[in-house]
């Protein structure tokens, strides 16, 4: 195992690493913004390094600051987390340069799947149904014809991203000539990549995907689904294990994931997301190729720490889990807290935490980087924690978040929580009528 680790990220998934690794003996270092100098992870990690200000790319995406702070430190490895650095293949490959381990998967698997293009290719060839779509457009001529054959309305989306950016709804061939353009730009301006892939556009469908652990030796195991429906802007607010899924269908995805990940001999946490129609139809969307925000949910329902399966997995301890090895008991839920307000359409809200009481009792887990006095930077997403809860069947676990919801005092920014009280009252929610249009169909906003 490794002696010391340095993670790439911030906030609670920074947290959330340095908790792990102290369970097993691993040293820390955590790399942060002069926006971050106060943050909880600098605070707790056995090292910290300033690695730039505050503007993210000249900080948390500053590979070569990265690197000479786990050199100067003298880290063996490097956890990306999620976003930033953590699906970037360039930065995968200098760490193996500089003969440190990156902890997730090759540089080559994250090249092969980190695009959406070539995530559908990937997927044709491991017999997994994608939406009807394209690869990489080269200019608004080639969207222009393809549209005809995929039909109205079609979603632009930027082959290099995620997290609803780069991503454009298209209905008439007017908006698509001005879409495409607005498309590259955000594809451009978020992941330094401009090229734009287009599918059908299904107006109403749940988010499911699959979480899968694999040894880079062709071993692959899922450990369950989550259903990530309840969304804003195409980014996720509420997540739950399993999904309210025909037993049938559930394992007809979970056999598709296994298989696809499979097909590029995946190494560590990887995550497949598909989605599937009104008519039991499934698509595969992309692989995200590192650890999700919503992992909680699945450690939740089998016991298991992600986090530690990717350091030994990393450490070339291999993956000793067989498939029925996993055992998937109960129900869990997640709220992202987010310092938004709901009633202005989602606007951040960036500030002074004032006072901070998150709750407690049974099956109740809280991540979270956020304390009192903390003051949340406006630079950086405005995911400020995570509120995870586990029973024995859904309908218990909406009666314990509600509660847990409840019990949380989060003083001085808006935050989502007042709107995940409402949802969890929702007869709809309740009995799991959940598509990705939820908020906008399904609530009164």
């Amino acid at each position: 195992m490794f002696k010391k680790i340095l993670i790439a990220n911030r906030g609670e998934i920074a947290l959330r690493v340095i908790r792990t690794a102290r369970e097993m003996g691993v040293k820390t270092v955590v790399v942060y913004s002069q926006a971050d100098e106060h943050s909880l992870p600098v605070l707790l990690a056995d090292e910290s390094v300033c690695v730039g200000p505050a503007a993210s790319n000249a900080s948390y995406l500053n590979i070569p600051n990265i690197l000479s702070a786990a050199i100067m430190t003298g880290a063996e490895a490097i956890h990306p987390g999620y976003g930033f650095m953590a699906e970037n293949p360039d930065f995968a490959e200098m760490c193996r340069d500089h003969g440190i381990v990156f902890i997730g998967p090759t540089p080559e698997s994250m090249r092969a799947l980190g695009s959406k293009a070539g995530g559908r290719e990937i997927a044709a060839n491991s017999n997994v149904p994608v939406v009807p779509g394209t690869g990489v457009l080269e200019g608004v001529e080639e969207a222009l014809l393809a549209a005809k054959g995929v039909g109205y309305p079609v979603l632009l989306k930027a082959s290099a991203g995620g997290g609803g950016r780069g991503q454009k709804v298209v209905r008439t061939q007017e908006e698509l000539k001005s879409a495409f353009g607005q498309a590259q730009e955000e594809a451009r301006l978020y992941f330094g990549d401009p090229a734009i892939i287009m599918e059908k556009f299904l107006e109403e469908f749940r988010h499911v995907e699959v979480q899968v652990m694999g040894d880079g030796q062709g071993h692959v195991i899922h450990i369950g689904e989550r259903d990530c429906s309840i969304q804003r802007r195409n980014q996720k607010l509420i997540e739950e294990a399993p999904s309210n899924l025909p037993a049938t269908l559930r394992q007809e995805i979970l056999d598709a994931g296994v298989r696809l990940a499979q097909h590029v001999n995946y190494a560590g946490a990887g995550t497949l997301e598909f989605i599937v129609d009104r008519d039991g139809n499934y698509y595969f969307m992309e692989m995200n190729t590192r650890i999700q925000v919503e992992h909680c949910v699945s450690e939740m329902i089998s016991g298991l720490d992600f986090v530690r399966l990717q350091l030994q997995i990393a450490a070339g301890e291999g993956l000793s889990l067989q498939q029925s090895d996993i055992e998937l008991r109960g129900h869990s839920i997640e709220c992202r807290l987010n310092a938004e307000d709901p009633d202005k359409d989602f606007r951040p809200a960036a500030g002074k935490v004032d006072e901070v009481h998150f709750a407690g009792g049974p099956g109740v887990r809280v991540d979270s980087h956020v304390y009192s006095g903390y003051i949340i930077p406006p630079h950086y997403d405005s995911l400020i924690g995570k509120l995870i809860v586990h029973h024995d069947t859904r309908e218990q676990a909406i009666a314990r978040m509600k509660r847990a919801l409840e019990e949380t005092v989060i003083q001085g920014p808006k935050t989502t929580i007042p709107l995940y009280v409402k949802i969890m009252d929702n007869p709809f929610y309740k009995r799991g009528a959940v598509m990705t249009n939820f908020l906008k169909t399904r609530m009164e906003m």
